[in-house]
């Protein structure tokens, strides 16, 4: 059996397809969809089977560190619809309203949307990034901010430095949540605030989908994601003195895709040695897509508030 991390990621774009398939049965089989929805299931099965050697051999892909995945993504990060950030971005703005102006850090800022927005607000702003590539963006956006390149578990900041910490769609990539937690609680001042978005991944798993993007070698890679439970961020966050003022949970919609019950008899083409598109291999089994992601969460949004002193 291979390691439970491994150096190098195999993926095959069937074994995505059949493992919508799967939960879109399991949901079925609970009484969520009716038999015509799993004889349908089933028949796709069937054919995406048989069409196995239409499908290529798939892809192994190392993995990327987050600074040169997210060096890479900056060039159009901007520019690339997102539904997680349009999910995500209108709750965590609502928090961000209500609180008092002063001086908030934006950790793992990227090209800095959070931090643009609070500096509309009136806050003096701090950016912390890994990758200098999101840091040129965010530079770009706001003259007056002050940012750092450093990983978020070391912040280059003293104790009781912030009122505000925002980290917002990144903890995904820390393995474990409590040396994080434990540096932004370092830096919040006593009573200051924490405001944390995430996503859980885009499977069932404990580690999500990893996130395609290249290297400096020009070459693909993925920087996996790790799926925090609640009860972590609570664990985490509660013996260093973070209480829980707000914790939302915003749903994907459904559909996802448009359906197409047929069965498909043609095999989409797939580019050796390259990661498969997973939003283009949907429209293989878009109705199986669809149940499989039904009012799934699609992110986490926390708002902690640090004890005073």
């Amino acid at each position: 059996m291979a390691a439970y991390c491994a150096l190098v990621i195999y993926q095959h774009p069937l074994a995505y397809l059949l493992g919508l398939e799967g939960v879109a049965l399991l949901r079925a089989f609970e009484g969520e969809y009716d038999r015509e929805f799993t004889e349908f299931r089933l028949a796709e099965i069937r054919a995406l089977v048989d069409s196995l050697e239409e499908w290529g051999d798939g892809a192994t892909v190392p993995r990327l560190s987050t600074a040169d995945g997210y060096d890479s993504w900056s060039v159009d990060y901007d520019d690339i619809g997102n539904t997680l950030i349009d999910l995500e971005q209108p709750i965590v703005r609502e928090i961000l309203d209500d609180l008092p102006v002063g001086v908030a850090l934006d950790a793992a800022c990227g090209t800095g949307r959070h931090a643009e927005y609070l500096a509309s607000l009136g806050h003096r702003v701090i950016g912390v990034d890994s990758s200098p590539g999101m840091l040129a963006k965010a530079r770009a956006k706001i003259a007056e901010g002050q940012f750092l390149e450093a990983e978020i578990q070391r912040l280059p900041l003293p104790d009781d430095h912030v009122d505000l910490v925002v980290c917002a769609l990144a903890l995904t990539h820390a393995p474990d949540l409590a040396p994080v937690l434990a540096e932004f609680a370092r830096v919040l001042r006593p009573g200051g605030h924490l405001v944390i978005s995430e996503s859980p991944g885009l499977s069932i798993g404990t580690i999500g989908y990893p996130l395609v993007k290249y290297g400096p070698d020009g070459r693909p890679g993925l920087m996996p994601n790790r799926r925090h439970l609640t009860s972590e961020y609570l664990t985490a966050g509660l013996p260093l003195g973070l209480q829980v003022r707000r914790c939302v949970e915003p749903r994907l919609g459904s559909p996802m895709m448009n359906p197409d019950e047929k069965p498909p008899t043609v095999a989409a083409p797939v580019q050796a040695d390259t990661p498969p598109d997973i939003w283009s291999l949907h429209n293989w089994c878009a109705a199986a897509a669809n149940a499989a992601y039904r009012d799934q969460p699609a992110a986490i949004i926390w708002h902690f508030q640090l004890d005073e002193a």
